[in-house]
């Protein structure tokens, strides 16, 4: 028989010896293990039945706010109408008549015809006559009839409207002098100012008479 077979028959069965010097030495160190464990044993079962007695509390969530009471709208109250006073209409003022600027003394005021309680449409539109007050504007003295010394009083007719405006001037009675004549008519037509007449509450136009004095020693 060879060298080789014998070396495995040699090593077919583990030696009894080793098996047992490894056993004893796996038994001291699980002996040496459990002498270390066997002081911590007392600590780790006391927290182990700390842990289980430990009380579990579930936080409460706190109690709801109820909602606030619905707020109650209420309208405003409504501002008591104040009763005014009627007031009767003052009657219109006359004017007072004063001087103009020629010396001459303006025509007084129309006096307005008191219409009815229940006045009727006028029918006709023609104008009234009247005598009506007027503001005069400063006469300029023409320079042909300062050097011919020329003067004389005019009496014109003057249609006046709603507004107190002349529209149409007419001479009606002359200064003896054409020039100072044209003169009047131009300026009164250009330049014045009238009261209107006054029918039923409503103005309305009117003829009117209207002195113009040229006077050299008013200069």
């Amino acid at each position: 028989m060879s060298s080789a077979s014998l070396a495995v028959r040699r090593h077919a069965h583990p030696d009894s010896t080793r098996i047992a010097a490894l056993s004893a030495a796996i038994a001291i160190n699980l002996i040496a293990l459990l002498a270390l464990l066997r002081p911590m044993a007392p600590q780790l079962a006391e927290q182990v039945r700390q842990f289980t007695e430990t009380d579990i509390r579930f936080l409460t969530p706190p109690p709801k706010v109820p909602d606030p009471p619905a707020v109650e709208m209420k309208p405003l109250p409504q501002p008591r109408t104040i009763p005014r006073p009627h007031t009767p209409p003052m009657p219109p003022a006359v004017p007072v008549t004063a001087p103009t600027s020629e010396g001459n003394i303006a025509a007084p005021p129309a006096v307005p015809t008191v219409a009815p309680t229940n006045p009727e449409p006028l029918v006709s539109t023609a104008p009234v006559e009247a005598s009506l007050a007027y503001r005069a504007v400063p006469l300029k003295y023409p320079s042909q009839a300062l050097r011919g010394r020329m003067q004389g009083t005019v009496i014109l007719k003057v249609l006046v409207d709603e507004h107190g405006a002349p529209q149409e001037v007419t001479i009606e009675q002359s200064s003896g002098f054409s020039l100072l004549d044209r003169s009047a008519r131009e300026q009164v037509l250009q330049g014045w100012k009238f009261e209107p007449a006054m029918v039923g509450g409503h103005a309305v136009r009117a003829w009117a008479r209207v002195p113009v004095t040229f006077d050299l020693n008013q200069l």
